[in-house]
């Protein structure tokens, strides 16, 4: 199981750690409609999944404005980024962004997403800080459970492994 901390206090992940080479599990989340979305729904795609606390947070904010910029480039990804702010909060966030290359998605109803991949938060009923890179088979190719859920995951590796995804 991945270790991670709030500010420096450890955290109890739920669900399980997703490993490279599986096949990625299911979910189901919301999108800013309240309509369900699965992982099904991109079948055939490259996913970049960011995973981020709350989008209402410094880091959270610049993590998901940096994946949008890279949506707008790389071409045959489809980048979602999903946490437990409520859809209505995400869709305010997302046109005050200016957030339009990215899929924003919901876990706050059951926390599907969180448990099938290890990082719902017990304490907080949040999403520990994470990237997922699932290539168009449905494979996990990258993963990165980050360790304190306040820093910033390495974006570079990320990238690089939906590009070489593709």
């Amino acid at each position: 199981m991945a270790e991670v901390t709030f500010k420096g206090t450890p955290m109890t992940l739920r669900g399980s750690e997703v490993k490279l080479g599986e096949k990625a599990p299911d979910f189901t989340v919301l999108a800013n409609d309240l309509s369900e979305v699965t992982l099904e729904d991109t079948k055939g795609k490259v996913r970049l999944i960011s995973v981020v606390p709350s989008v209402d947070t410094g880091v959270c904010d610049q993590q998901t404005r940096r994946f949008n910029e890279e949506a707008a480039v790389l071409d045959g990804v489809e980048v979602l980024t999903i946490s437990c702010d409520l859809p209505f909060a995400q869709k305010r966030w997302c046109a005050a962004a200016g957030v339009d290359n990215l899929q924003m998605l919901s876990d706050h109803r059951d926390l599907s997403f969180g448990e099938n991949y290890g990082v719902a938060i017990e304490e907080l009923r949040l999403l520990a800080r994470s990237i997922f890179v699932i290539n168009s088979d449905g494979e996990v190719t990258y993963t990165e459970y980050v360790p304190e859920a306040t820093n910033h995951p390495d974006y570079d590796a990320a990238i690089e492994a939906a590009k070489a995804a593709e």
